[in-house]
């Protein structure tokens, strides 16, 4: 770090979890603030535009996501002047914490989203449980999660067996099942894999009336950074803000699925798997004229190698 005070424009990649910590609080001072919730979370605040974006991340995956280590939200904040709110955890704790809900009561307090035209929440996977969990503070709001979880109390879905170590946290008091903290809700837009079988069932969960479910099919279990690659993350919260994400608009903005590279691998591999080796040939074919792609190019010479020794095999037994 140089001595020039930190701006949005800083990096803060790879800086240690204090410092990052201290440079964030000398950024958003001017306009904001940092605050500790807690021992694992903290709340980080800028005030810009009369939309609010309140995202929930975790600091690891701002790391690992942003390019500069920063929160997701500073993006919209920085190219669209929109106000930030983000809730920070060290790890995944899906914020089931006193001090996160006590938070969120002093703003409820205060009145804190009344002062906004237009509130989003925003997350994925355990911080996609918290966006919809904790919108409930802003009836009115808008929400929208990527691969959400709706609870991990064993007794609604003992059948996740991926975070196993959390069932002992308690997600039957408050803010608890995010599926009903959405009632209050504006719209709620859920985006899934459906064909990633955990993912889906808890996407079911949250079927209700104000709930829209988007699917990005043979994309995996990773979306939030899918999204991102693609260059669609900021968008879709565009149209969340300007109630512009419909079932169309969405399929326009999701055929950037047909240059990105671990789409078509994740197509691929699943045409291979089921044996459909038509579907397979016409991938090949079409991507191999598109784009340089070493793989798909040999797999469908393969084929054509295979055909043509499969048709000189009959003619020489006629």
């Amino acid at each position: 770090m140089t001595d020039a005070t930190p701006t949005l424009e800083t990096s803060l990649l790879d800086l240690p979890r204090r410092e990052w910590l201290d440079t964030v609080e000398q950024i958003v001072d001017e306009d904001g603030y940092l605050e500790p919730l807690g021992r694992r979370h903290h709340a980080i605040f800028v005030e810009k535009g009369n939309t609010l974006l309140v995202t929930f991340e975790t600091l690891q995956g701002m790391h690992a996501l942003s390019d500069m280590g920063q929160p997701l939200g500073w993006e919209m904040l920085r190219d669209y002047g929109w106000s930030h709110l983000c809730l920070a955890s060290n790890g995944d704790t899906w914020f089931r914490d006193q001090s996160v809900y006590g938070y969120f009561d002093r703003l409820i307090d205060d009145g804190f989203f009344d002062e906004f035209d237009t509130v989003i929440f925003y997350g994925a996977g355990p911080c996609a449980y918290a966006a919809a969990a904790f919108s409930v503070a802003s009836p009115g709001a808008r929400v929208l999660a990527i691969q959400p979880q709706a609870t991990l109390d064993p007794r609604l879905t003992e059948w996740d067996d991926r975070f196993t170590d959390m069932r002992a946290q308690d997600f039957t008091t408050r803010y608890g099942y995010a599926p009903e903290m959405l009632d209050a809700a504006e719209r709620a837009y859920v985006i899934y894999d459906p064909r990633e079988q955990l993912d889906a069932m808890h996407a079911a969960m949250f079927t209700r009336p104000n709930v829209d479910k988007f699917r990005m099919r043979f994309m995996g279990n990773a979306l939030q950074t899918d999204l991102l690659e693609m260059g669609t993350w900021a968008p879709l919260l565009q149209a969340v803000a300007t109630d512009e994400l419909t079932v169309p608009f969405f399929a326009e903005l999701y055929r950037a699925r047909r240059d990105y590279r671990p789409y078509l691998r994740n197509l691929l591999d699943t045409f291979e798997s089921e044996g459909r080796t038509g579907l397979v040939e016409a991938l090949c074919a079409n991507v191999s004229a598109r784009m340089r792609a070493p793989r798909f190019r040999i797999t469908l010479r393969k084929l054509h190698d295979a055909r043509a020794a499969a048709a000189q095999s009959e003619a020489d037994q006629d």
